[in-house]
């Protein structure tokens, strides 16, 4: 089982690197890769418009693949368990024994029926004259 496991995750590397190429070697909207490195507008390689064709189709067929490979990747991983498997869990630290009594219940001491007299309003502060006022 390990052998298919590494040989989809050979398989997956490549169709990476090819699909990376080949997007890089499509033309772009003004420019293709190309243009960047001096080349002008000639297009010798693929003929006036056919790396439209072959290109576009390799990018599908690599795509599927690049798909088809992380799927098989993820169902045929070898099932040793993941690094959170690894972590030792700390030992419980030990709580306080608590009585059988239930804890005594608090009680709000009763209002009075006088009421509390209000707080003094705050003193004004004089305010300074306006030199209109003078």
């Amino acid at each position: 089982m390990a052998f298919v496991y590494y040989a989809i995750v050979l398989l997956h590397v490549l169709a990476c690197l090819f699909l990376i190429g080949v997007v890089l070697l499509q033309q772009g909207k003004s420019q293709d890769l190309a243009s960047a490195f001096g080349g002008g507008g000639t297009q010798t390689a693929f003929g006036p418009r056919g790396s439209a064709n072959v290109l576009s189709r390799a990018t599908t067929i690599l795509a599927g693949l690049f798909m088809v490979t992380s799927l098989s990747l993820s169902m045929v991983r070898p099932r040793s368990g993941t690094i959170l498997d690894q972590v030792k869990t700390p030992a419980a630290s030990p709580t306080p024994a608590r009585s059988a009594a239930p804890a005594p219940a608090t009680t709000l001491p009763a209002k009075s029926a006088a009421p509390t007299p209000a707080a003094p309003a705050p003193a004004a502060k004089p305010t300074p004259a306006s030199p209109s006022s003078r």
